[in-house]
């Protein structure tokens, strides 16, 4: 009778004891596939502190060497993606490494620059926005293929227009998380299939939140940049009206 209690007991301990073993291995696997990706060290670093080494590591290429450390893109590359910021040329004077939540360390952002040609600011694009973007664009190159025309729904502006997403098959409205605000923006298409994102909504809370002097006809886009680390990437021009509303531009341009 004791000896069976004892035996017992013994077979609980060990039994405990691997339970307790096994929980603690299987959490040391979950931390250890977690790490690479969400827990890196170098994406824990404020995103502020990123762009600052960044920009210091630009300010001190181009004056040592009177030019911009940048890809060459096509003259007609949109404004926002024109300049990107090219790493190999910083490394390893400049930068040890890209930033940790850069694009070709593996994180969400590409890394650019804007106002190249007066004062070079790091800015970033939330590469997060190309999924959707591209899906749809392919549709619209294969619907323009086999009927040699866009799937334009109406005009909502010049030279802009919503997608007819029932040609295309769609059975959603495209769209993309807005990199700015809590909400979706859709998305529109040019006269030749080219697919860009509206950004009305994020420009008119922009304009009411923060102080501007803009007239009808300037370019509003830059509200963004200069409130914000990200740029409007794959947008169109727009302004303001006579009720400061943001409206699309009259002519389609950088």
């Amino acid at each position: 009778m004791v000896l069976h209690v004892m035996m017992g007991w013994f077979g609980g301990a060990v039994l405990r004891k691997v339970l307790l073993l096994s929980c603690v291995s299987c959490l040391l696997m979950l931390t250890g596939c977690m790490f690479p990706d969400e827990r890196r060290a170098e994406n824990q670093v404020p995103y502020e502190t990123q762009l600052t080494s960044v920009q210091q590591a630009v300010d001190q290429y181009q004056s040592d060497h009177n030019v911009l450390p940048i890809r060459t893109k096509d003259q007609d590359t949109p404004i926002y993606q024109k300049y990107v910021v090219d790493f190999n040329e910083l490394m390893p004077r400049y930068l040890q490494e890209p930033p940790g939540n850069s694009f070709e360390n593996g994180g969400f952002y590409q890394y650019v620059l804007i106002n190249p040609e007066d004062e070079p600011e790091v800015k970033v694009i939330d590469l997060r926005i190309m999924r959707e973007i591209q899906e749809l664009q392919r549709a619209v190159q294969s619907y323009i293929s086999e009927h040699g025309f866009t799937p334009v729904k109406e005009p909502i502006g010049p030279n802009v227009y919503s997608i007819d997403m029932e040609k295309l098959d769609y059975h959603r409205d495209p769209q993309v998380e807005s990199p700015y605000n809590d909400t979706y923006l859709p998305l529109i298409m040019d006269e030749h299939g080219n697919i860009f994102i509206d950004y009305s909504i994020d420009l008119n809370i922009f304009l009411r939140e923060y102080d501007h002097s803009y007239r009808p006809g300037d370019d509003i886009r830059n509200i963004l940049t200069e409130h914000s680390p990200i740029v409007p990437a794959y947008s169109v021009p727009y302004t303001i009206d006579e009720n400061h509303e943001p409206v699309f531009k009259q002519k389609m341009e950088e």
